[in-house]
């Protein structure tokens, strides 16, 4: 609810003036002569006299949704049409064991990763994103939909461990090219992202690139973490649970080819805030534009206010002619 003339509200007041003065002046009492006033009854309690204040009351409350109704009480409403095709997205997302590094802290590298991937989602309303993952294999987590909060569902069930260990990136970015094989969008999309070397002989990542290149398909590929020792939890049968170094290696060039191939560009993040920059910059480069047209219209609430308030005067007038008529 809102009002079209809110500053006649401030006018509220006013009604309250005028209960005060009519109980004022309904509280001057005429003198009576009588030569014998015990005559005259005494009992001044019953429902009539009770209710002869009512009346000031009546015209006070009416006035109050007069002043109400004059404000203009309307409901708004909205309607949005957006025109034009929005992006189709696919995320491959790698889960292989290295995923679990924790060059990342608090968090491993697939939990960063998974946090910036929901924010992505999420700055993204008009565009169908999907989700697949790989290790040794790749498989499709979530198809293209505009239902992020399924998606986002997926998301969260994504883990190290649901796939035999590996990284296969070639089958990781076929996998996710073939989901785009069918979109008409203008704009094909695919963001890669891995840690590791591809060390499993099943598809090459160039032919995979080749795939995309012709079918339009733009790949950004994301190295996500630092090369080198890192920081990885194990599971000692003596100790429990405790963290070592563990060598790790990136192939940056091969990332870089692919992306190059394709129109598209690599990044890597060595940290979290790297990541969450680099899903921004993604964010930019990969807009459409939009023919948004939003209409308003209101639906008019005066005569809520409008009708009990003359239904109240014309109480308040029936009621002072009958019932509650004062004799001179």
């Amino acid at each position: 609810m809102e009002f079209a003339r809110p500053w006649m509200l401030a006018l509220l007041p006013l009604a309250f003036g005028v209960l005060w003065l009519r109980m004022k002046r309904g509280g001057d009492v005429a003198a009576l002569r009588h030569p014998n006033l015990q005559l005259l009854s005494t009992d001044t309690g019953t429902l009539r006299v009770r209710l002869s204040g009512l009346l000031p009351w009546l015209s006070c409350l009416a006035l109050l949704l007069l002043l109400i109704a004059a404000a203009g009480p309307r409901v708004a409403h909205m309607s949005e049409e957006v025109e034009g095709h929005g992006i189709d997205i696919i995320l491959s997302l790698d889960i292989s064991g290295s995923m679990r590094s924790l060059d990342f802290q608090p968090q491993d590298r697939l939990g960063a990763a998974k946090d910036v991937i929901r924010e992505f989602i999420d700055g993204r309303p008009h565009d169908r994103v999907g989700l697949v993952v790989f290790a040794a294999r790749s498989f499709t987590q979530c198809p293209l939909t505009l239902d992020h909060q399924v998606l986002q569902g997926f998301l969260e069930e994504i883990e190290v461990g649901l796939i035999d260990d590996g990284t296969a990136i070639g089958l990781g970015l076929a996998t996710a090219v073939a989901r785009l094989k069918h979109s008409d969008s203008p704009s094909k999309t695919v963001i890669l992202l891995t840690d590791g070397v591809n060390n499993v002989p099943t598809l090459e990542p160039e032919t995979a690139a080749e795939l995309a290149k012709s079918l339009d398909v733009r790949v950004y590929s994301i190295a996500i973490g630092r090369q080198g020792l890192v920081p990885y939890p194990v599971n000692d049968p003596v100790f429990g649970q405790r963290t070592r170094q563990v060598e790790t290696r990136i192939d940056l060039d091969l990332l870089e080819r692919i992306s190059s191939m394709t129109g598209g560009r690599m990044f890597q993040a060595t940290d979290p805030e790297a990541l969450q920059n680099i899903f921004s910059m993604i964010d930019e480069l990969e807009t459409a534009r939009y023919e948004t047209r939003i209409s308003t219209w209101y639906r008019e609430r005066m005569a809520w206010f409008v009708g009990p308030a003359l239904l109240l005067l014309l109480l308040e007038e029936l009621l002072a002619a009958t019932w509650l008529r004062k004799l001179p």
